[in-house]
């Protein structure tokens, strides 16, 4: 077992993934690069050691109990146990124009993929790495949500939360309901579990809208290396928590 700390990020071949990854692979984590596509996979791992960052590709389709598995796997072989585990994979779903989805003329086949890779896919991944995060000194699970999550914030008239989204924002209450048991089940190990929203991110996924990736990174790279005794279930962003 290698004394190296290892972080698994999914969805790390692009965009805020990826530069979660290279943020903590500056900081001397070895970074298994989780991406659905293996060559993207393979092309983000050749970029990050250019930048002198130690990497692997994992090849990881967040949907799939076998594709989960086998990165358990491989994780394990490469490492022995893993430190952090970042759940950054996630979708949208399809929208109408200005990014709307109308509650009332929802598919339910795009609310059912949704919950699949957003919730489905956090917990499918984060119980198969369990048993390898178990073996590190001080595991840490951050979980990739957002502040349209904040129920409290959705439901305030006087806060500006961007356009109803039935689908994709209820997944990401979903996500931080589940961030607060996983850390009630882990109470009183070393186990820390926290939700982080980067904010309105410049990727595909928000038609390059919003703040640069490697700043929207920030509170996930900061959840991933705190020390021991730090927060557990709860929900941040730059500026400290946000309201459930």
């Amino acid at each position: 077992m290698s004394d190296k700390k290892t972080a698994l990020v999914t969805g790390a071949n692009k965009g805020l993934g990826y530069e979660i990854a290279a943020g903590l692979g500056s900081r001397g984590y070895r970074v298994a690069v989780g991406a659905r596509d293996a060559a993207r996979g393979e092309s983000a791992v050749k970029t990050l050691h250019a930048a002198g960052v130690d990497a692997f590709a994992v090849p990881l389709d967040v949907t799939s109990d076998r594709s989960v598995a086998g990165a358990a796997e491989l994780v394990e072989h490469q490492g022995g146990r893993l430190d952090v585990l970042v759940n950054n994979a996630g979708i949208s779903g399809e929208t109408g124009p200005g990014w709307v989805q109308d509650p009332t003329t929802l598919d339910l086949d795009v609310v059912r993929a949704v919950v699949d890779t957003n919730v489905y896919g956090v917990i499918r991944v984060t119980n198969a790495l369990l048993p390898l995060l178990r073996r590190s000194a001080s595991p840490r699970i951050v979980n990739i949500s957002s502040s349209v999550g904040s129920v409290t914030w959705q439901a305030d008239p006087d806060i500006e939360v961007g356009p109803v989204m039935a689908a994709y924002s209820p997944t990401k209450s979903y996500l931080n309901a589940i961030t607060v048991h996983y850390a009630r089940q882990f109470t009183g190990t070393a186990i820390l579990v926290n939700a982080a929203c980067p904010g309105l991110v410049a990727t595909d996924f928000t038609g390059y809208q919003g703040r640069p990736a490697h700043e929207a990174a920030t509170t996930a790279i900061r959840l991933a290396t705190l020390p021991d005794g730090g927060p557990t279930g709860s929900f941040f962003n730059d500026d400290g928590v946000i309201p459930w």
